[in-house]
């Protein structure tokens, strides 16, 4: 038997020693992430001057 009976052409060759998991994190997972952190940030800061003036009365 040959190699070609089982080649398929849709699975890419993989290279000897090749890093089987990605690098990089996907865009829209990075642009979600600073999102949420922007955010929560705001929140938090719209909270912390909430309650300073309540503080204050």
């Amino acid at each position: 038997m040959s190699d070609s009976e089982h080649y398929d052409p849709l699975t890419p060759r993989r290279r000897e020693g090749a890093n089987t998991q990605e690098r990089r994190m996907p865009r829209g997972v990075v642009i979600r992430l600073i999102a949420y952190l922007v955010a929560g940030h705001v929140i938090a800061a719209f909270l912390f001057l909430l309650f300073s003036v309540a503080g204050k009365g």
